[in-house]
């Protein structure tokens, strides 16, 4: 049965998330992990795998393979060679391979998701940044301000797409610019796409950048994984796909000696994710969006706080400059809710809430909400 209106209580248990606040009365939505019960079938796909009784060092398998080959296709129209996946035990492992693997200056766009601020310091490289720009109500390109950041220095550009804190699903156009500002600088992209089940827009779908041309896909890294859309990211099992050769070659010398096996859970919990769990999926994309509606419309009414549409993640991008507090995430943990600090994604002023939930306790939150803003 799936069941996105209540969850297993995490408050006694090793949740990261929930152990923040421990004997404190605050809603913990920060972390982005969801507190759904992950798929059945994914479930039960680890009950096979540990009734078998042997956890010896493992490798994927044929058809855990194919199971991501066909995801790709269905889902993306996206087909890739298997010669072309590296294994690894996280996305944020990643992005520091592809800082190693990649000679030279660092470039992303800010507000990001902090390991790709602290991916390039951790592998030796300068990094620059230019700020998104929100016009009109929606986050965009400021492609002067990417133009001015990168120096005939620059190898390697750090994309989140779909874009995570902001949660624009990039559209074709704009990924196509990406492309053309990637060739003309020749750029390597990393593109993480760990949110790419996540589009809560019907009209919207994700498109890998890998996916654009032969040129893009030349100079792409696709970092993907089940571990968002699927709520198992403590199974820690991702994978790049790198369809040069020689960069998938330098992306591997990079990981000898440092990076682990993926474990042999997350490799089994990966194939079922992928094969099994089309009807859950679709279930929890209207959860979430049921959860956002009622997030934007509960923040449209409130004072000193505002928030774009949510196009992708389960995440929200709040601004709450307008409450005049100079520490807000503190502000907000007073009145019984924990977000994550703006400060950490490069966006002082601003608060980043996880929406992925059920819908009592989003009610619950949107009171603490109300009233911390009330309170400012």
């Amino acid at each position: 049965m799936n069941d996105f209106a209540s969850a297993p209580d995490r408050r006694h248990s090793d949740s990261i998330k929930w152990g923040k606040y421990a004997g404190r009365d605050i809603l913990p939505l920060w972390v982005a992990d969801m507190d759904f019960a992950a798929p059945p079938a994914v479930i039960e796909a680890l009950h096979r795998r540990i009734e078998h009784g042997v956890f010896g060092y493992g490798q994927p398998w044929p058809a855990l393979t194919e199971s991501v080959l066909a995801h790709l296709k269905d889902e993306y129209t996206w087909e890739i060679d298997a010669d072309w996946l590296l294994w690894l035990p996280g996305l944020v492992s990643g992005l520091n391979l592809a800082c190693r693997a990649v000679d030279g200056e660092v470039l992303t766009a800010t507000p990001i998701y902090p390991p790709f601020l602290s991916a390039p310091k951790y592998s030796g490289r300068r990094l620059r940044t230019a700020d998104l720009r929100c016009a009109d109500g929606r986050w965009q390109w400021d492609w002067p301000a990417l133009h001015a950041a990168a120096t005939p220095e620059t190898r390697l550009f750090l994309l989140c797409h779909p874009h995570n804190p902001v949660g624009r699903c990039w559209s074709r156009d704009e990924l196509l610019a990406l492309a053309e500002f990637a060739e003309s600088r020749d750029l390597i992209v990393c593109s993480d796409e760990i949110h790419c089940g996540l589009i809560l827009d019907e009209n919207r779908k994700h498109l890998p950048f890998a996916s654009l041309s032969e040129d893009a896909a030349r100079r792409s890294i696709t970092l993907m994984a089940p571990s968002k859309t699927f709520n198992i990211p403590g199974l820690g099992c991702a994978f790049a796909v790198i369809p040069d050769a020689a960069l998938r070659r330098r992306f591997r010398q990079a990981m000898d000696g440092i990076v682990p096996h993926v474990n042999v859970l997350g490799l089994a919990a990966c194939e079922a994710a992928y094969r099994d769990c089309a009807d859950w999926h679709r279930q929890l994309l209207a959860a979430l969006r049921s959860n956002r509606d009622r997030l934007e419309a509960a923040v449209a009414d409130l004072p000193g706080i505002r928030m774009t549409h949510v196009e992708a993640t389960y995440l929200a991008w709040l601004d709450v400059r307008g409450l005049g507090r100079a520490d807000p995430a503190a502000h907000f943990e007073a009145h019984g809710l924990g977000l994550s600090d703006g400060r950490d994604f490069g966006a002082p002023g601003w608060l980043r809430l996880n929406f992925g939930c059920p819908a009592s306790l989003l009610d619950n939150a949107l009171q603490r909400l109300a009233q911390a803003c009330h309170a400012a």
